[in-house]
């Protein structure tokens, strides 16, 4: 998701800003819909990227970036998110225990559920492919190693009739002395049948 780098929220306005450049006193941004319009934020505004968003939790790392959450997300609900910014208080916390089990509840507001859920729609309709490239990654590792093991029985294979040919070429070195050994001794039988003849 490095699309996440580009993208940004601005305090006090709703949706989410796709980063164009920085200007000398703030960054200029783009709205994205399909009206694409384009805004100066000052360095009084907060902007904040995406990509440098986490959610509180209790575990030991005691935030979760806000990138495993959107593909946490994706993977329970697809397209059919089943909270809205207008869901209530009780079906946002329910919906943030499936997507992270273990959320601070003192720290994650509703209102940044409400957030999250208005970003994850955002996202899922103007950049679709986030979500499918993340899935092509998992598909990616999981035939990984299933290819691995095919190369390493062809190179099994290549490498058996390599070891039977040295086998091959001993056998013949073996059998070379014992042939010298039979004609030395059939020679000199030759010689003496010669000269009893004389």
């Amino acid at each position: 998701m490095e699309l996440l780098k580009e993208i940004a929220s601005v305090s006090g306005k709703g949706g989410l800003f796709r980063i164009l450049k920085p200007t000398r006193n703030g960054v200029i941004l783009e709205t994205i819909d399909d009206k694409k319009t384009k805004m100066i934020a000052n360095s009084s505004e907060r902007v904040s990227i995406l990509k440098e968003i986490s959610i509180y939790t209790n575990g030991d790392e005691s935030s979760v970036p806000l990138e495993e959450v959107l593909k946490n997300v994706n993977k329970l609900f697809g397209d059919d998110l089943k909270v809205s910014s207008k869901s209530s208080d009780a079906e946002l916390r329910d919906f943030m225990e499936k997507v992270v089990p273990d959320y601070d509840l003192e720290r994650v507001y509703c209102s940044d559920i409400r957030k999250l859920a208005t970003w994850y729609g955002i996202l899922s309709k103007n950049f679709p492919e986030i979500f499918t490239e993340e899935e092509k990654k998992a598909e990616e590792k999981k035939e990984a190693p299933a290819k691995e093991e095919k190369k390493e029985v062809k190179a099994k294979k290549e490498e058996a009739p390599a070891e039977e040919k040295p086998k091959a070429k001993a056998k013949a070195k073996e059998k070379e002395p014992e042939e010298k050994e039979e004609k030395a001794k059939a020679k000199p039988k030759a010689t003496t049948a010669k000269t009893t003849k004389k």
